[in-house]
């Protein structure tokens, strides 16, 4: 599993992505179940078990069925910047390019009722985003089949869509979390992530609280600048009184590529640029991650110090082991040794171009290691901003 990549590449950069109609591109192409609130948990994960490998080996072209199950939806107020923040999320999901159907299940009292989250998000049923919810078709039981049975309508109209070469600027990569590792290492991230940023893709970043104050003097403009100032005073009130540990070093950031900051926006939203972006959230990978995705990620990638397994919902996760004992100890967990970067084997140059081939690689539809494990199907966690009961 973890001794890809290929030899970088010499023309210019595409990837084998799935092409959709608005543009966009999808390094997988999955269907989906995701829920409004947490009282249809069981019937969503009961929905995207049933589709085995075996049952989807007659559609080659559908990588899977994801469950987005998450804790959210009641036990909060039914309006506001909490609740707008967990329909938006729940939204860009649904439009992420990896997921070419989706089922919405509800309980159907949720606080977060699924015909208000539609109507705010835009969002239509048709052939491929149905409705199910458990108090109008009898129960958990009937709301599975129903759940299973449009599902299995969309299997051969998703099968249709094929792999194709399509340019790296369709490549939209998060990095959830503070790159760990040494200099070196980070440093050969930074020059993977210029290079695809050189090509046209989008680079996403969080973790605010370290990444602002880092990425402060790379803004493009004088109002990115501001975003800047502004999101970084929030997070000081927001953390005032509190325990939240110490933020990662800003350091950790500087070293990650040259390339501008071409935007500062708010969680979960749609992307506003292209180039390095920076995506306000909480250094917790999983919540950092899942405002990316929601903001259009289709692949992510983090370097991995202390040997965190994380893969995020929907989206193949590259881990990064920092050093080459790591990435032996966990073999199963970590997708590329960096370690001769960080011993002076390779240059963080020739190492980041090794990690570009590698991520394309895997846009491509080469599998994780988390992907062989089937890991990511408990990582949705959506900012639980308002939750007071």
């Amino acid at each position: 599993m973890n001794t890809l990549p290929g030899e970088p590449h010499a023309e210019p950069r595409t990837f084998l992505g799935y092409p959709r109609a608005d543009g966009r591109a999808g390094t997988r192409n999955q269907l989906g179940v995701i829920i409004v609130g947490n009282c249809a948990a069981t019937a969503a994960r009961h929905v995207a078990d049933h589709f085995t490998a075996q049952r989807l080996a007659a559609y080659p072209n559908v990588d899977g069925v994801v469950p987005f199950i998450h804790e959210l939806g009641c036990g909060m107020e039914k309006s506001g910047e909490p609740m707008d923040l967990l329909r938006r999320t729940l939204g860009g999901v649904i439009r992420n390019p990896n997921i070419a159907g989706i089922v919405v299940m509800a309980l159907g009292c949720e606080r977060n009722n699924i015909y208000a989250f539609l109507e705010q998000e835009g969002l239509e049923s048709n052939p491929m985003l149905k409705t199910v919810v458990l108090q109008e078709v009898g129960g958990t039981a009937k709301a599975v089949a129903e759940g299973v049975a449009a599902l299995e309508a969309m299997l051969p109209v998703a099968n249709q869509v094929a792999r194709t070469p399509v340019p790296v600027s369709r490549l939209v990569l998060g990095i959830p979390a503070t790159p760990g590792g040494n200099d070196a290492v980070r440093a050969a991230l930074g020059v993977a992530t210029d290079l695809l940023i050189a090509d046209g893709a989008t680079v996403i970043v969080s973790d605010t609280r370290s990444s602002g104050p880092a990425l402060r003097a790379r803004a493009a403009t004088p109002k990115v600048g501001a975003g800047i100032e502004q999101r970084i005073e929030w997070w000081g009130q927001y953390t005032k009184g509190r325990d939240t540990g110490a933020a990662a070093p800003a350091a950790a950031w500087q070293q990650l590529g040259s390339s501008p900051l071409q935007a500062v926006f708010g969680y979960a939203h749609a992307l506003p640029s292209q180039g390095l972006v920076l995506m306000d959230a909480p250094g917790y990978e999983a919540v950092a991650a899942t405002g990316q995705i929601a903001s259009g990620a289709t692949l992510a990638c983090m370097i991995s110090a202390d040997g965190n397994p994380f893969n995020a919902p929907g989206v193949p996760t590259v881990n990064v082991a920092p050093d080459s004992g790591l990435y032996a100890r966990y073999t199963d967990d970590m997708d590329f040794d960096a370690g001769p970067a960080a011993d002076g084997g390779s240059s963080p140059e020739a190492m980041g171009e090794r990690l570009l081939a590698h991520l394309l690689a895997v846009a491509s539809g080469a599998p994780t290691c988390g992907e062989a494990l089937g890991a990511g199907e408990n990582e949705f966690v959506p900012w639980p901003i308002g939750v007071f009961a």
